[in-house]
């Protein structure tokens, strides 16, 4: 590519002198505690434990300086601003949800580009009038309550709403009436991991006792489900289900179709079991009946009631996920869809069949199966990339769902169930040509020899000199798969030359249960390990090299990215640790870490201590170690991955690798934000200074 960078030139003249700002940055002086934990006989310091506290002066104090030492740092790149403005032209067009209908309307999501949140719409048929059933941003004056669920009764006479303020976790349940579309007197409180099973005019929902002290830290425990009808008080709420005795349970449930069933889902990850157990009540019963009571590491999730039972999905003796109907008296278990090489990444149900989502290698496989198990074709898709949707009701000729990929927009078809057909619905209005671009899936081997894959995507054209700045993304942990996807404000680093890597690491649920396991507790450095090697090959295969590679990832991945960095500081130029797990012997400790166990072990037990010791990212910083220039992004109000894991870890990479380190160790906090950005603005922000972070610590400006 024609003087891509310009970099001899740039150095020449100095223009990237801000690169080596780090030399002149004076931390802000975080003061210590003298606090000794022991663990099994071993003796760890924790002199940072005073940042637990959210809400003491000294702690906001704290986030004050730091934050202006970054915002200072960033402020002073001088292309900072180009990048922002590149990324808002690149986001600013119309995104739309698949339609989801109810009785005579379709329900969707619109955003008209850069609107802070997504606006709830409804149309009369599929070409009848469309108005606004709930604009959130109106709901606060920095746009940053989002609206987190809409779910119609049955009969299409209410919904509940639930809202998020400043990114938490917490929601506030409110109910609406859809004749008149307005807000009922309804307020439910202290909602958290819940959804909204209506049945009748009263839904089931599930909440937590108010917390003692910090809202936003405080152990979440007893988790209780209750019923709440239409037009009451929360304190007239039916209690339905507590365990007080096993605190650390999560206790959900839905409601069949029919609504003559509700189903409890149990799960105590908080004792490191992986699965859940399976109880469902009828309607005119009080008390649930076992299908699961065993609480193990398999789970089961109803997909609906058919005749004499019910057709639900597990992985019990198939790691790879089968389709089982359990039938009422004495006929039991049977065998529906039989499991495949392949995962099955989810069952959705509507006209009468089920739709099976599986992955090959990472990309979706669409199969439609009868109510008996009989296959009766495969849903063609556009290419290799992501589907979703394919849910619905029993009477419906048709659904709705989107398929994107790393250079396909979302794109949302309509599918005829009885034809077997997809027709375009709608299609992405962005200025955007994907012949300009280019993804490759390749696999490279890991520490052990294992294979494993990885998207790689740039412009066409792509000279493979080692100098291509580059983001490598992963996870690698809870079962949770990272598909192909499209993001806009991709497009600008891509067209600077950069190049955007997703790595698909074990303990992730991309080849199954047993691509997990790989990945979780005594066998997390498998996780690590794989990380590493997806750098060593894209400076192997000159994609880049370790002066232009950026590590990135946000939570489970957060921590994999403070971890490598302990481990390989010499592997990359920048890293970018987002809402990150940094304490691994006091995660659990907190709002509902407890539920980590399961994937990541307890300090509470001796041979998981000594494995979470040995790599947890604030207990492993080196001293007179050259770190790569990091820049650690959290929020106020993140009450999952609580902001103390990244304040401790800040001010113990500060402390100790600071003063061995030519490049700058920053923490960005941002307010009224949570596990995610909570608003478009904010997302943008944030996602404009990575990048301007980045190419100033590679010595690299943006043209």
């Amino acid at each position: 590519m024609k003087s891509k960078y310009l970099i001899m030139s740039l150095l020449s003249s100095g223009l990237v002198a801000e690169a080596v700002q780090a030399q002149k940055l004076n931390y802000p002086i975080t003061h210590t505690v003298e606090q000794i934990d022991e663990y099994h006989g071993v003796k760890v310091a924790d002199p940072f434990r005073w940042l637990e506290d959210d809400r003491s002066e000294e702690t906001e104090a704290w986030v004050k300086a730091q934050n202006e030492l970054t915002f200072d740092y960033l402020d002073r790149i001088s292309f900072k601003g180009k990048i922002y403005q590149e990324l808002e032209e690149a986001y600013n067009y119309p995104k739309y949800s698949a339609p989801k209908k109810k009785g005579d309307y379709y329900y969707f999501y619109k955003n008209d580009g850069l609107q802070n949140q997504s606006v709830l719409y409804r149309q009369l048929g599929e070409n009848g009038t469309v108005e606004v059933v709930l604009d959130p941003n109106a709901l606060s004056a920095d746009a940053t309550t989002r609206l987190t669920v809409f779910s119609l009764s049955k009969n299409g006479k209410y919904a509940v709403c639930g809202f998020s303020k400043g990114g938490s976790d917490w929601q506030e349940y409110r109910v609406m009436n859809m004749k008149t579309v307005e807000l009922m007197s309804d307020k439910l409180e202290w909602v958290k991991v819940s959804g909204a099973a209506w049945q009748g005019d009263g839904f089931y929902y599930s909440r937590y006792p108010k917390p003692d002290g910090s809202a936003l830290a405080a152990k979440n425990e007893n988790h209780q489900v209750y019923f709440h009808q239409v037009g009451t008080d929360q304190q007239a709420d039916r209690l339905v289900f507590e365990d007080p005795a096993n605190p650390q349970r999560f206790h959900t449930v839905s409601t069949t179709e029919d609504e003559q069933f509700a189903a409890l889902y149990v799960s105590d990850r908080g004792q490191g079991k992986d699965g859940n157990g399976l109880w469902v009540m009828a309607q005119n019963e009080s008390t649930f009946q076992p299908i699961k009571a065993e609480i193990s590491d398999f789970s089961y999730g109803l997909i609906e009631h058919v005749e004499d039972g019910f057709l639900i999905e597990t992985n019990e003796q198939a790691p790879n996920g089968k389709v089982m109907k359990w039938s009422r008296g004495d006929k039991g278990w049977s065998t529906l869809i039989a499991e495949k090489p392949e995962p099955l990444q989810g069952v959705g149900s509507a006209g009468g069949k089920l739709f099976a989502s599986y992955s090959k290698d990472v990309t979706t496989r669409i199969y439609v199966y009868g109510l008996t198990g009989a296959l009766e074709r495969e849903v063609p898709l556009p290419g290799l990339g992501t589907a979703s949707g394919f849910g619905g009701e029993a009477d419906d000729a048709f659904v709705f769902y989107t398929f994107t990929s790393f250079t396909y927009p979302p794109t949302i078809f309509r599918y005829d169930i009885g034809k077997g057909e997809s027709t375009l619905f709608k299609k992405a209005e962005l200025s955007f040509n994907p012949e300009d671009y280019q993804t490759k899936q390749v696999f490279f081997k890991s520490k052990d020899g294992t294979a494993v894959p990885a998207f790689i995507t740039h412009k066409k054209g792509l000279e493979l000199d080692g100098q291509n700045p580059t983001i490598l993304y992963g996870y690698g942990g809870f079962n949770i798969s990272l598909t192909p996807s499209f993001s806009a404000t991709r497009i600008p680093f891509l067209n600077q030359g950069g190049v955007y890597v997703q790595a698909n690491l074990r303990g992730g649920g991309e080849y199954g249960e047993k691509w997990h396991e790989q990945g979780m507790k005594l066998k997390k450095q498998n996780v690590f390990d794989d990380f590493i090697a997806a750098a060593e090959y894209l400076i192997e295969e000159k994609y880049t090299s370790s002066d232009k590679l950026a590590l990135q990832g946000g939570s489970n991945g957060g921590l994999l990215v403070g971890t490598v960095v302990n481990q390989r500081p010499d592997i990359c130029r920048v890293a970018f640790p987002a809402v990150g797990v940094m304490d691994m012997l006091r995660f659990h400790k907190f709002t509902i870490g407890w539920n980590w166990i399961a994937d990541y072990g307890s300090s509470d037990n001796a041979e998981e201590f000594e494995v979470l010791y040995g790599y947890s990212p604030l207990h492993n910083i080196r001293a007179n170690t050259s770190y790569p220039a990091v820049m650690i992004t959290t929020a106020d109000h993140d009450d999952r991955v609580v902001p103390a894991h990244s304040f401790k870890y800040a001010a113990e990479l500060q402390r100790t690798a600071g003063p061995g380190s030519e490049r700058p160790l920053l923490i960005r906090i941002d307010t009224n934000s949570g596990h995610g950005a909570s608003n478009t603005k904010k997302a943008l922000e944030t996602q404009s200074d990575i990048y301007a972070f980045m190419f100033s610590n590679m010595g690299l400006t943006w043209k």
